[in-house]
């Protein structure tokens, strides 16, 4: 399952994601599904397994534009994005 992490500034999104990668976790940016209905258009997605680590990766900056975790499924062959933890 995928994760995406959030946020309303283009410029944290890439940071997050920049931090994410020196620390060991794989992650991208990509469009933030509309689905999400928040966001900057971008957003960073990881896998669920770097989960901790990257919530842990998170909290080490400072990031006040972050609005959330989120899962993105797919269900019937459409996203589907809930708030995750």
């Amino acid at each position: 399952m995928t994760v995406l992490a959030v946020f309303r500034s283009r410029a944290q999104s890439l940071d997050y994601a920049e931090r994410l990668a020196k620390y060991g976790v794989a992650a991208t940016t990509m469009p933030t599904p509309k689905e999400a209905k928040i966001g900057c258009g971008l957003c960073v997605r990881f896998y669920e397994r770097d989960f901790i680590r990257a919530k842990a990766i998170l909290k080490t900056g400072r990031y006040a534009t972050f609005k959330g975790f989120y899962k993105m499924d797919y269900v019937g062959g459409r996203i589907s994005i809930t708030p995750y933890k």
